[in-house]
């Protein structure tokens, strides 16, 4: 118990901050300020990442796709003698 005490005041001394209680206009105030460090994309390459995203999703679904027909086949085959 000394110790977590200890390291409670450490914490407090080292960061000068001490735990304060919830208050809903400080969270959105925080957010407010998040928000303001972001660095925002272009409408120009939201597009062009849209874009990129959708062709690799699409090239990932093909992939799979031909694989798992190409395993029902196997198994068809194989294990249920079609």
């Amino acid at each position: 118990m000394v110790a977590q005490k200890h390291k409670t005041a450490a914490v407090v001394q080292r960061t000068g901050t001490t735990k304060k209680g919830f208050s809903i206009t400080g969270f959105f105030a925080g957010i407010g300020a998040e928000l303001k460090k972001v660095v925002w994309l272009s409408r120009r390459e939201v597009m062009y990442l849209t874009v990129v995203v959708i062709i690799v999703a699409g090239a990932a679904g093909l992939v799979l796709g031909g694989v798992d027909l190409g395993f029902s086949a196997l198994v068809n085959r194989f294990f249920l003698g079609g």
